[in-house]
């Protein structure tokens, strides 16, 4: 897969309908071999190989570094877990993985309650849905989840006052994400995941014809 060709958008697009239920890369893999790209080309390329292949690993790193950034202020820290589940919302296989999960549990105390949580259906033609199919979370469109816990997750960094510090963690942290990815060289594993997903999304196209 050539990754110079990849757009931003087709990055962003891939990372939100990814599985990202897989557990980090190992992190003799994750710090094994790092060069420095010989061209513009190469390093564009290998960094959105590496975004998209270690992107568990990425997002653990930061939730780090943000944590550790407010290990004075735990009502911080809260704020920077309700961040991370609020981006966390945006990927549709950790939505879906997330709502089946507290559907049911609350159905072992409240199956009434459990059956108002299920996300409501889409009426489907001839195997075709008649609209976009809309991501749920407990019976509730993704976005009031995710204005919600991003809502909260301000207020509690307002109250903290720990705007500034967020702002640097965040920044170390991203910094932290694009220098790994520059240098981190692809491996074989890198290489053959990428084929595996291309083939998946390939498969997923033909049995929607």
């Amino acid at each position: 897969m050539d990754w110079g060709n990849v757009t931003a958008e087709d990055l962003i697009d891939a990372l939100r309908e990814v599985d990202w239920s897989s557990p980090p890369r190992p992190l003799p893999e994750f710090f094994s071999r790092f060069t420095v790209p010989r061209s513009y080309a190469k390093w564009n390329s290998r960094l959105k190989c590496n975004l998209y292949y270690y992107r568990t690993n990425y997002f653990i790193m930061i939730v780090v570094i943000l944590c550790l950034g407010f290990l004075r202020r735990p009502v911080a820290i809260l704020g920077a877990i309700l961040t991370a589940l609020s981006i966390a919302f945006l990927n549709d296989s950790f939505t879906g993985t997330f709502s089946e999960k507290v559907t049911r549990t609350v159905r072992q105390f409240s199956p009434h309650l459990a059956a108002k949580m299920r996300p409501p259906l889409t009426p489907v033609i001839r195997g075709r849905p008649l609209a976009k199919r809309t991501i749920h979370i407990c019976g509730r469109p993704r976005w009031v989840f995710v204005f919600i816990f991003s809502s909260v997750s301000f207020i509690l960094w307002y109250v903290s006052c720990g705007l500034l510090t967020i702002c640097w963690a965040l920044a170390i942290a991203l910094l932290a994400t694009i220098l790994h990815a520059s240098f981190r060289t692809p491996n074989l594993k890198a290489r053959l995941n990428t084929f595996r997903e291309e083939f998946r999304a390939v498969w997923r196209n033909y049995s929607e014809l």
